[in-house]
C-alpha cells in the first residue's frame, strides 16, 4: 500500500512510448507555449508556484492546455498527504513482528477463497509464468485481496508532493502519468482514486507502471485494476515477468546452518545450492531442492538474526523486490504463497525481538562510525551499509558477526564509544 509508493519499480517511471495521444494534442513546432491560465490561489503561496512551473512541463510532455485547464483548476494541497509523506516512525516493527501479522489463518483462508474462485488465473499462471500464490499474495498485502483501495485523489495527492519538493520528480512524473490516463480515456478524474502516495488499484500501481505494464486480463478491453480482479493479478504478473521472473524456480528455502558456520557470509556471495551445501547449508524441512533450483544463484539471509529463520533467497526473490524493495515485504509475499499452497510456515521460530527506538538506530550506526566502521548516514535506516558495518564490528570483537542489531547491541556500541580510551 502506501509504504511502497516511492521505492521505483523496473518499470515504473515512464510513459507508454507507444502511447497515440493524436496529432490534435501536439504544439506545432516553434509556436509560443500557451502561458499558464489566471489559477484561483490555492492558500498556499509555494503551491501556486509550483503550480504556475508545472503547467509549462506539463505541456512540454504533450499534455493539452484544455486538460490541464480543467484538472488543474481549483486544485489545492492535501494536508494529510503531506502529513503521512513526512512521517517518521518512533519504533522500528521487528521482521519477526511484521510476518506474524502478514501470514495468518483468515489471510491464508481468504486467500484460498479468492484464488480458487478465480478461473482467470489459469491463463495468467501459464502466460506469464508467475505462481498464482505468489500474485495472491501480493494482491493480499497490497489491498486485502481489493476490499483496500484508499480513498485519496490521485491528482491532488501527486501535486502535494510534488509541491513539497521532496521527491519532486518522482511526483510530477506520476502527476503527468495520471493525467495521461485522464487524456486516453480509459479513465475519468473521478475515478482515479487511491493511496496518499498514488498506488492504484487492487495491485497497487503508480500512474507511470500503470500506463506501461497494466493489462486487460479478463478480455473486456478495459485495464481495469479497481473493479477486475483478473486485470489486476494479469497487471501483477506482467510486472514481475518483465522483471525477470524465472518461470518454476523457487523464491526462497529455510535453511539450517551449523554451530560453526561463518556468519559472514550472510548477505554476501550468491551462489548455487551445492555451493552453500559445502559450507554446511541445509534446507531446513529435510527435502532437496528442485531442479529448476539447481544452477540458481542464492544468497542467504538472516532476518532476525543468528536466532531466527535463515533463507536462501533465489532471483525470483530479488524479482518481487522490484514490486516493492523490501526484503520484509518479499519474504511476507514469499511465505504467504507457501502457506496458500498447503506448504506450511517457518520451520524455526521467529523469535520474540525488541523495538529499537529512532534514537537507538541513529546511535548504534553514530557509534559503528566513531569506532571505525562506515554504516553510512546515521539517518535511522539499518540498511545493508549498516548491517555491513555491523558485521565487521561483531567480527572484529569475536562475536556472531550475523550483522543483527539487538538492543542488547546498541547497548554494547552505546557503552564502548562511553568508554574512556584505553
Amino acid at each position: 500500500m502506501e509504504r511502497r509508493s516511492f521505492l521505483v519499480l523496473l518499470v515504473a517511471g515512464c510513459a507508454d512510448p507507444g502511447l497515440d495521444l493524436g496529432p490534435q494534442l501536439a504544439l506545432s513546432p516553434g509556436a509560443p507555449k500557451p502561458a499558464p491560465p489566471a489559477l484561483p490561489p490555492s492558500g498556499s503561496p509555494a503551491f501556486d508556484e509550483w503550480l504556475r512551473g508545472f503547467y509549462g512541463r506539463a505541456l512540454s510532455a504533450g499534455l493539452p492546455p484544455a486538460l490541464l485547464n480543467r484538472e488543474l483548476a481549483g486544485l489545492t494541497p492535501n494536508d494529510r498527504v503531506s502529513a503521512l509523506d513526512s512521517r517518521q516512525p518512533e519504533f522500528s516493527r521487528p521482521v519477526s513482528d511484521y510476518l506474524r501479522g502478514v501470514v495468518t489463518d483468515d489471510r491464508l483462508a481468504i486467500g484460498r477463497r479468492k484464488r480458487d474462485a478465480l478461473p482467470a488465473l489459469d491463463e495468467i499462471e501459464a502466460r506469464y509464468g508467475v505462481s498464482r500464490n505468489i500474485l495472491v499474495g501480493i494482491w493480499g498485502l497490497e489491498s486485502s485481496f481489493g476490499a483496500i483501495l484508499g480513498d485519496f485523489d490521485v491528482i491532488r495527492s501527486m501535486a502535494t508532493l510534488a509541491a513539497d519538493g521532496r521527491r519532486r520528480q518522482f511526483a510530477e512524473d506520476q502527476l503527468i502519468a495520471a493525467l495521461k490516463m485522464i487524456q486516453s480515456g480509459e479513465f475519468a478524474r473521478s475515478q482515479l482514486i487511491g493511496s496518499w502516495a498514488g498506488a492504484m488499484g487492487q495491485t497497487q500501481f503508480i500512474p507511470t507502471t500503470f500506463l506501461s505494464t497494466a493489462v486487460d486480463g479478463d478480455g473486456d478491453g478495459r485495464r481495469d485494476l479497481w473493479g477486475s480482479s483478473p486485470d489486476a493479478l494479469a497487471s501483477a504478473a506482467n510486472l514481475l515477468a518483465k522483471a525477470g521472473w524465472v518461470r518454476g524456480q523457487s523464491w526462497h528455502r529455510e535453511v539450517v546452518v551449523p554451530a560453526s558456520f561463518d556468519y559472514a557470509l550472510v548477505e554476501g556471495p550468491k551462489e548455487t545450492p551445492a555451493w552453500w551445501a559445502q559450507q554446511g547449508v541445509t534446507p531446513a524441512d529435510g527435502r532437496g531442492f528442485a531442479a529448476a533450483d539447481q544452477g540458481a544463484e542464492a544468497q542467504l539471509i538472516a532476518p532476525s538474526g543468528a536466532g531466527g529463520p535463515m533463507f536462501l533467497i533465489f532471483p525470483n526473490h530479488f524479482v518481487i523486490r522490484r514490486y516493492n524493495n523490501s526484503t520484509a515485504y518479499a519474504l511476507g509475499v514469499g511465505l504467504l504463497a507457501q502457506g496458500l499452497a498447503g506448504e506450511g510456515g517457518v520451520v524455526r521460530s521467529w523469535p520474540q525481538e525488541t523495538p529499537l527506538s529512532l534514537t537507538d538506530r541513529t546511535d548504534a550506526q553514530t557509534a559503528l562510525a566513531r569506532l571505525g566502521f562506515d554504516p553510512g548516514a546515521p539517518d535511522g535506516i539499518v540498511g545493508v551499509n549498516t548491517r555491513a558495518a555491523l558485521r565487521a564490528y561483531q567480527q572484529s570483537r569475536g562475536l556472531t558477526a550475523d550483522g543483527y542489531l539487538s538492543l542488547e547491541m546498541v547497548r554494547r556500541l552505546r557503552a564502548e564509544v562511553a568508554a574512556p580510551p584505553p
